[in-house]
C-alpha cells in the first residue's frame, strides 16, 4: 500500500460528492465512501468515482458472522475498490472468511483489494473502554490483540489512531499496514475524535495512510485545506 491522504467524502448524497469534487478537476484522488454515503447512494456511487480515475476506500466495517461477512466480501470485490474494512471485535474466524470471500470474488486478473480491520475507532477513550464496554485492559493492549489477530488472519493491515502506530509497527512490523483517521490541523475543532494527531505528527510516527475528512471537507477553500495537510504529511513545502 502506498502512503496516500485519503480524503473521507462523509456526504449524505451523491450532488454534495459532486460538488465538492468539481473543486478538485482533473485531479486523481484518494476517496473514502463511509456507511452514510454508501447506504444512500448504493455501489454506483463507487462505480462514478473509480470511472472518474479515483481510489476507494471502502468503509463499511463489516461485522458479522464469518458466512455472512464472506459472502458479503465476494459482492465487495466486484467493485473494484482499493481497500475495504471489516471490524476486528468480530475474531478471527470472520476476518478469515473475510479475506476467503475476497479472493474468491476478485475478478480473474484484478488485484485483491487490499483488507483492514478496525481495532478501536479514534472515538474511543480509556473511559468507554472500561466503564460502557467493560474490556478491562488499557485501550493500547486492546489495540495492539486486535492487531495481533488481524494479522494472524491474514489481513493487510488495521485501522488505528497515530498514537498507536509505533506500538503496532514495533510489535507487528512496518510492513503490516496503519491506516490512521482522526487527522486534524492544531486549530481545527476535535469534533467527536478523542486520539487525534496533525498530518505531520501522522507521518513522524509512521502511518502508512492518513483519512482526513472535515478539515478538508468543511474548508472555505477545499483545494486550499487538501494541499497543504497533504505538504504536512509528505514532509514538504508549499
Amino acid at each position: 500500500m502506498k502512503r496516500p491522504l485519503i480524503i473521507a467524502l462523509d456526504f449524505a448524497e451523491q450532488e454534495q460528492v459532486n460538488q465538492f469534487l468539481a473543486n478538485f478537476h482533473g485531479e486523481n484522488l484518494y476517496l473514502k465512501v463511509g456507511m452514510e454515503l454508501f447506504y444512500q447512494e448504493g455501489p454506483q456511487i463507487v462505480s462514478q468515482l473509480k470511472n472518474a480515475g479515483h481510489n476507494i476506500f471502502l468503509d463499511l466495517k463489516l461485522h458479522d458472522i464469518p458466512n455472512t461477512v464472506k459472502s458479503a466480501m465476494k459482492g465487495i470485490a466486484r467493485l473494484g475498490v482499493d481497500i475495504i474494512n471489516v471490524h476486528a471485535a468480530g475474531g478471527k474466524q470472520m476476518m478469515e472468511a473475510a479475506m476467503e470471500g475476497l479472493e474468491a470474488g476478485t475478478p480473474s486478473g484484478n488485484d485483491r483489494p487490499s483488507c483492514i480491520a478496525v481495532t478501536q475507532l479514534t472515538s474511543t477513550s480509556q473511559q468507554m473502554l472500561s466503564e460502557q464496554l467493560l474490556i478491562d485492559h488499557s485501550l493500547d493492549n486492546v489495540v495492539l490483540h486486535y492487531a495481533s489477530n488481524a494479522k494472524q488472519s491474514g489481513l493487510d493491515g488495521i485501522v488505528c489512531s497515530t498514537l498507536e502506530v509505533p506500538m503496532i509497527q514495533k510489535e507487528l512490523g512496518k510492513g503490516f499496514a496503519t491506516v490512521t483517521p482522526g487527522i486534524r490541523q492544531l486549530t481545527d475543532n476535535q469534533d467527536d475524535q478523542v486520539r487525534i494527531a496533525t498530518p505531520e505528527k501522522a507521518r513522524q510516527l509512521g502511518s502508512t495512510a492518513i483519512v482526513v475528512g472535515r478539515s478538508i471537507t468543511k474548508a472555505q477553500d477545499p483545494i486550499a485545506a487538501y494541499k497543504k495537510m497533504k505538504a504536512e504529511w509528505e514532509g514538504a513545502s508549499i
